[in-house]
């Protein structure tokens, strides 16, 4: 109580008890006096405590309070003040709820809120449509119930959530739907739900054409190479002037079949989510044989290899993983002077398994990182042009690494060097 209110309390106070003396002095029983005012007072006071118990207990914002003076006429006063405060705010924050609503409703995108167990808590109008989901029957279940794909259960668990989800509506095949998560507060999630069918179309109208044609191209390239060949067999039989012109042919058929044969790759690859052959693979006898290759490409640049490896098994596909591994170990050797070193480790802990791959080469700078992995992405088109490459292997690695549950992590310093890691998670060893 503030020093304001004090002063009219003690006055009162003072005021009851010299009235009380004062009916003592008239009457000769002082204690009587003090008993019968001090009671009085407090049955008053108690009435106050009443009327105020019995105003806040309606609940009617329209209905002013008691009527008082004094003391309890300011308590009353500030309490509805109070009160009309309170319900200007709540206005104001019903008034964002309603609108915070009605722009997520008319959101084509789904929008869910779930707890820290995954437990739907709400949703809008569009995760109806693209989900199914039904209020009030789906609230407290949870979302792994709507969404009964063992990807998204997974996908879910991991809690690995930096890159989105693309899986088919629980309700409607034909919509390819993706999936991104989004922590927030005491763990709990926010998930975003896009309809992404026509990109889909488009990629898989893509992927198509490009396996097409790279079928298509095969058996004609296969005749123009085979009698380069033959013409390369018999170069005595043509002019001098010849021979530099069939050498050049034979050596851009040769590429154009290396090209040919990566998209076919590419396109297998794609054709499955996961590897048809899953057995445990000795990874350490596979890198053996990669290394001995690579060895035999250095030829007299004599880089020196090492490997490095615990035994380790993986799950998967033995001829995959050997394009993969490869691709890490072959480019090395191609983009490492002479002389350089190159070590390629194996192992597996608690977190999984792991391949890197380290040289000392030239390096990449790391404005090019993020997209090495891109179909025909070149850092420096000439000196790709110069090693032979079809620009689809770090393509092919990352194909390869999604179809094993892995990931590709890429360290490169120019002039130094680069380091190529893939990641498998621990589901992925064979024990």
């Amino acid at each position: 109580m503030n020093q304001d209110w004090r002063g009219p309390i003690v006055r009162r106070l003072l005021i009851l008890i010299a009235g009380c003396l004062l009916l003592g002095l008239l009457t000769g029983e002082y204690a009587w006096a003090l008993v019968i005012g001090l009671a009085g007072y407090l049955g008053w006071t108690l009435r106050q405590l009443f009327r105020l118990q019995h105003w806040l207990k309606q609940r009617d914002p329209e209905q002013p309070p008691p009527d008082g003076h004094g003391l309890w006429g300011d308590i009353f006063d500030a309490l509805y003040q109070l009160q009309r405060q309170e319900m200007r705010a709540r206005g104001r924050l019903q008034a964002i709820i309603d609108r915070a609503l009605e722009s997520t409703s008319a959101l084509r995108d789904a929008i869910l809120l779930l707890d820290s167990e995954g437990n739907l808590e709400w949703w809008n109008p569009a995760a109806e449509r693209l989900l199914g989901l039904k209020d009030p029957q789906d609230t407290g279940h949870p979302v792994s119930n709507v969404v009964r794909h063992p990807a998204f259960k997974e996908y879910f668990d991991a809690g690995r959530y930096q890159e989105p989800l693309e899986l088919p509506s629980p309700v409607n095949e034909r919509l390819q739907l993706q999936y991104h998560f989004t922590r927030f507060g005491n763990a709990e999630h926010l998930l975003l739900v896009r309809d992404v069918t026509r990109l889909h179309q488009l990629e898989q109208m893509r992927k198509d054409f490009v396996a097409n044609v790279s079928h298509e191209l095969r058996t004609p390239l296969t005749v123009i190479a085979g009698y380069l060949e033959t013409f390369s067999e018999n170069q005595e039989q043509f002019p001098p002037r010849w021979h530099r012109a069939l050498d050049q042919m034979n050596q851009q058929a040769g590429r154009m079949q290396l090209l040919l044969n990566d998209l076919l790759l590419l396109a297998k690859l794609e054709a499955t989510s996961y590897p048809a052959h899953n057995q445990p693979v000795a990874v350490d006898a596979l890198l053996r044989d990669i290394v001995a290759d690579a060895q035999a490409l250095s030829g007299e640049r004599a880089h020196r290899i090492s490997l490095e490896g615990d035994g380790t098994r993986l799950k998967g596909s033995a001829e995959e993983l050997r394009s993969a591994f490869s691709n890490l170990v072959f480019n090395a050797v191609k983009y490492t002077p002479a002389g350089g070193e190159i070590a390629v480790r194996w192992w597996g802990d608690e977190e999984g398994a792991h391949l890197s791959v380290q040289d000392n080469g030239i390096g990449v700078e790391s404005k090019h990182l993020p997209r090495l992995t891109e179909r025909f992405y070149r850092v420096d088109s000439s000196r790709a042009s110069s090693t032979g490459g079809t620009g689809l292997g770090l393509a092919i690695v990352k194909h390869v690494l999604l179809r094993h549950k892995g990931q590709l992590e890429i360290a490169s310093t120019p002039g130094q060097g680069s380091t190529f890691t893939c990641h498998f998670q621990p589901a992925q060893l064979a024990r």
